[in-house]
This record gives structure tokens, sequence and C-alpha cells, in this order.
């Protein structure tokens, strides 16, 4: 008897010990990511949105811890997500450009959770590949296609069928809405009438602009509805307060300045965290936060143990449970051009305070194809760029910002905490040289870490055989 009582508390000892210090076996949460797609961070009004009616998301904000400063790697579709489920920086997993592949090998959120008898599904968009790397159980209901015009309507049956099915069986469901993705047509635009709204200055000031804004802020709002909808299905399903939520808005709108660029708007991302009874509600931090942090913390809170494994990214559960200031020193991030249009690679830094910009081939002129083109007899998605060239011609500031966005320095420097939207290079301030030359260290530290070649990975060659999963460049290994 007394050898088997000493069997049962040794199993039991081995077992505490094996879950993280923040989270006993009865506390393991499901999980529901709900994200939305090409939303710029600062158009929503928990970051200083003026203009944006986003009900839900404001509730939602109450209950949760919001992240100041969250960021992805690379502000594009498929680099980020990728970042977000396997843990790893584009160079790592494989898929450093849009409309790639990550790399055959690679693990991911439905890898490491199923092992902790977790159901781990996807509804909406995917666009992420190989399907092996990623093997989400696909739950309908909710449209796949970012592009389709109009949005498919959603049906929220299948989503509380996976919430409900077995009870015994905790979940992780990804949500990956496809609004307020061009082309902006959801929503209704009569909201936001033009006249009425508030342009952020890195936007030109046109009719055509503000149009099409107002149209990007419906979408925005109908997305908000479709938050307000699964919320309440989760609700619906009894499992609402043994769920973390994390809502997250991707990288930054379609926009000059935000999606497939470097600068804050594009990379920086809305991040909000909910779990009743853990999670202070109502509450900010200013800690330091990646997408490759995201698996890291969901896989410590579900009971799985973060080292060895092959991520870049950290656990952020201290913030989310003390909540913590701090978390890493730095975020990174890189943007490969091709295919969206000439190369044009990027690799940029971020403390916090400052974020440091180096373009790697600064003599040419950024282009991209489906923001500034024209593709058959009509211009693809973006008509109001149109009249930024038109409006240049006699307004200088929309001159500057059409500059700003094609012809760029080989070092760009700005103070977020006193110039969020960075209109002014610090790069050639001498009193800023010591901070220039301190973030451009760390970033050849992080270049040279991730195996990264700089200019010879932003090629047709590279993106090509990554497609096929021959990728050109390998990282050297890592394991946290």
């Amino acid at each position: 008897m007394l050898y088997f009582n000493m069997k049962k508390t040794l199993a039991l000892l081995c077992l505490l010990f094996a879950l993280p210090l923040n989270v006993e076996a009865v506390d393991r949460p499901n999980v529901l990511i709900i994200m939305a797609d090409d939303c710029t961070f600062s158009d929503l009004p928990m970051y200083g949105g003026r203009n944006a009616k986003t009900p839900n998301l404001e509730a939602l904000s109450k209950e949760s811890l919001i992240f100041n400063r969250a960021y992805l790697s690379t502000a594009m579709c498929q680099p980020c997500r990728a970042e977000l489920y396997t843990g790893q920086y584009p160079m790592r997993n494989g898929c450093a450009w849009n409309h790639s592949a990550s790399r055959p090998g690679t693990k991911s959120m439905p890898h490491y959770l199923r092992k902790l008898n977790y159901r781990v599904g996807l509804a909406g968009k995917v666009h992420v590949l190989p399907k092996k790397a990623f093997p989400f159980e696909s739950i309908a209901g909710f449209d796949k296609n970012c592009v389709r015009n109009p949005t498919s309507a959603h049906d929220l049956t299948a989503t509380k069928e996976f919430m409900s099915r077995n009870t015994d069986q905790p979940f992780c469901l990804v949500v990956a809405l496809v609004e307020p993705h061009v082309p902006w047509v959801m929503g209704d635009a009569s909201v936001y009438p033009p006249a009425d709204l508030e342009l952020p200055p890195n936007i030109a000031d046109t009719q055509r602009t503000r149009e099409d804004f107002g149209k990007y802020l419906a979408e925005i709002s109908y997305m908000d509805g479709q938050v307000g909808e699964i919320l309440k299905a989760l609700e619906e399903s009894g499992e609402s307060d043994n769920t973390l939520v994390l809502f997250t808005s991707e990288q930054g709108a379609q926009f000059p300045g935000c999606k497939w660029t470097n600068w804050d708007t594009g990379v920086h991302s809305a991040l909000m965290a909910r779990w009743p009874g853990k999670i202070k509600g109502g509450s900010r931090t200013e800690a330091l936060v990646q997408y490759a942090d995201i698996l890291p913390t969901v896989l410590e809170l579900c009971g799985g143990n973060c080292q060895g494994q092959p991520f870049d990214g950290t656990s952020f559960v201290s913030v989310l449970m003390q909540p913590s200031s701090r978390h890493r020193d730095y975020v990174f991030g890189m943007h490969n051009n091709v295919p969206e249009g000439p190369a044009y690679p990027i690799r940029s830094v971020c403390d916090g305070e400052f974020h440091y910009i180096r373009n790697l081939s600064p003599a040419e002129t950024y282009i991209e194809k489906h923001l500034m083109g024209v593709k058959g007899e009509g211009v693809l998605n973006n008509p109001y760029w149109g009249t930024w060239i038109w409006d240049s011609t006699a307004n200088e500031r929309t001159y500057g910002l059409v500059k700003r966005y094609m012809h760029r320095p080989a070092e760009q420097l700005y103070r977020l905490t006193s110039d969020a939207y960075e209109m002014n290079n610090l790069a050639l301030d001498q009193e800023y040289k010591a901070t220039l030359d301190k973030m451009s260290a760390e970033l050849d530290r992080w270049m040279q870490d991730q195996g990264d070649p700089g200019i010879e990975q932003d090629t047709r060659a590279s993106h090509q055989a990554a497609k096929k999963g021959q990728h050109r460049f390998m990282p050297p290994a890592t394991t946290k």
C-alpha cells in the first residue's frame, strides 16, 4: 500500500512540475483567436482611432488586457499568419514572402496543441501553406476568400458546434475574418460621410481618398459586428468564462505607408486578451510582444512545455497574469516585395520608443502593384491612388506623401512616443546618432541570427523556390 501511494505521489508531482507555474491543470483554458484582416491598429477607437464605430470591440476592450505595443514581423497576410501559428520569424518558418509557403517540415499550432488533447480548428481565411505544416480542422461558416465581392454571408452553426462538441476536451479555434481587406464593399458607408472624417496624417486628403476611407471604416464596423456574434456564440456555449479570447487586427490597411511596409502603421497590430477571473480587464500594458510570442504563450497556458521547442518567440504569460510591463527588448520586421512588385527589401527593429528602418535598395523606386497598379481596363482595388498623383502636382503635402512612399532613404529613425505616424526622420540628426548605431547593430545581429542574406532574399528565384518548398536560405537552428 505504501509503495502504491508513493507511486501515486510521484506521478502527481511529475504532472504538476510538467505544467507552467502560472497555470494549474484544472485551469487549462479554451482558446479563441479572432483575427481581422488588414486593419490598421490606430484606426480602432481603443488605440486612438477617431472615426470607426466598433461597439463590440470596445466592450471587449473593457474586459481585456490591451497591448499597446504588439507587432508582427511582416505586414503581409501570409507571412504574419505563418509567424503567429508557428512561433517563428519568417526566415525560420520559411514564409518570408506573400503567396509563398513555409518549410515542409514546419510545425504549427495544431501539432503542439493536439498533443495536449486540444481540438484545433480554423474558420475563415487560411492563407498558409503547405497544408501538412498547418493541419487545422476546417470549420465552415466564414468566407475564406478575402477579395470576394461581396463577402459571402457568414453562418455560425459550425462554430457553435465546434465550441460545444465535447466539453471534456478543450478547444482552440481561430476565426480568421476577411474584413476590412479590400475590396471595401461590406457594411454601411453612409454612416461615414466623407466630409466628417479625420484622416490620419500619413494619408493624403483627396475627395476620393475620403470616400474610400469611409468604405474601409464601414468594413471595420461590419467586422466588429462579426466579432460580436462570435463572442455571443461563445457565451451561449457556456464556455466563455473558461476561454482565453485573443483579438488581433493583423497588419495595416491597404493605404500607402501601412500594409506592405515596415512603418509602424504596417507592422504594429492591435492585440487584446480576455480571460475572466484570470486576466485583469480594462487594463493596458506597454510590454513589447510579437506574433511569434503568441504560440509559446498559448502553449504554456494550455499546459505545454515551451522548453526545447524551435520557437523564435517566448511566452508572455507573466504579462497576462501580473501584468508585467516588460517582455522583450526589441521587435523585428522584414519585407520582401516580390511578388507584390519589383524587389525592395526592407528590415527594421523597434524598442517601443525608437523605430529603425533600413531600406536595403534605396536607389530603387518602391512599387506595390495592388495598391498602385492598373489591371486590364480598371484600377485594382485602390482608385484613390491616382488622385494622389494628380493632386501632387499642386499640393505640396500630397507630393511629400507620394515621394515618401516611393523613394526612401537608406536609413530611417523615428521616435514613436512623439511622432506616432513617423513623419520626421531622425536618421541624419546627430543628436540621435548613438541611438541609430545601437538599433542598427541590433538589426545586424537579428539578421545574422536568422540567416538573412538581405538583398539576395528578395528575388523572384527565391520566391519561386519557397513556393515549391525548396527554400534557398536556411537560418541556424534554435531552441527556446
